[in-house]
């Protein structure tokens, strides 16, 4: 079991990649403490994992709230003595033009992907400090490399994670503490439905898709062997190389593969 006696928090963790990855992170022997404002989805999850032999307890909670975060952290050192990974999965998605983004829809989106993000690290590095050892992966999006049409503000809040875990990263040099981002691309998740409950649309169009178990693999693996970045799909590295040394092409390849409104009637 890859990581027995690792204490493993995740965010956002209902659905989707966060979901999957804490029945993985569980299943390969991991307590896990998971966070997301559903409590009866993480009810469910819990229930499974302890089922199969599992440990794992639910916080419910909002990543936008200190506290909560705050908490969630509290909980996992009450409950198993130790945090040992806090992965910072929560997020949400909003499409539209510069004109559609409304300032509250801006706000949301950094309050939720970007704040939540920075929320959970804070609640989590006191205790890193003490243990002197602990990881922080969060997941962010290939739109963060390269900004998407439609979704620039979704994607400055995913470049936003980037630096804020490159900042850490050199902040933690020379010592036992680990800083990661993960770089999923279009994920057949909740997330569009959740973009089609909370705006009132979801999106389509051309390019790769991956699961949410896939992705979830790949965080299990940069538990085990800490990596500075991870590309779950591979050929995306080359999109991130493409966006630096050619930007103009790669405005026309992303143009290519632009995503659209989707709308379904009531």
């Amino acid at each position: 079991m890859k990581l027995r006696d690792r204490v493993v928090a995740i965010t956002g963790a209902s659905a989707g990649i966060g979901r999957a990855t804490a029945e993985l992170c569980a299943k390969e022997g991991a307590a896990i403490v998971i966070s997301a404002r559903r409590a009866d989805l993480l009810g469910d999850i819990v229930a499974r994992v302890q089922a199969q032999g599992g440990r794992a307890v639910a916080v419910p909670g909002d990543v936008t709230s200190d506290a909560d975060m705050r908490a969630l952290v509290a909980r996992a050192v009450e409950s198993f003595g130790r945090l040992d990974v806090m992965v910072c999965n929560a997020g949400i998605g909003f499409h539209g033009t510069l004109e559609d983004t409304t300032p509250e829809v801006a706000r949301r989106l950094v309050e939720v992907n970007v704040l939540g993000t920075i929320f959970a690290a804070v609640a989590a590095h006191p205790v890193f400090a003490r243990q002197g050892s602990g990881h922080l992966i969060a997941v962010s999006s290939i739109a963060g490399r390269r900004g998407v049409a439609g979704m620039s503000v979704y994607s400055a809040t995913k470049a936003a994670q980037i630096g804020f875990i490159e900042g850490l990263r050199t902040e933690f040099l020379g010592t036992n503490l680990h800083a990661s981002i993960v770089y999923p691309v279009s994920t057949r998740t909740e997330f569009h439905s959740s973009m089609l409950r909370d705006f009132g649309h979801a999106v389509e169009g051309l390019g790769p898709r991956q699961s949410a178990e896939e992705v979830a693999a790949y965080i299990v693996d940069c538990i085990v062997s800490p990596k500075a970045e991870v590309y779950t799909y591979r050929k995306a590295w080359w999109l991130a190389v493409l966006a630096v040394v050619a930007p103009a092409r790669a405005d026309q390849l992303m143009k290519k593969y632009a995503r659209r409104r989707v709308y379904v009637e009531p």
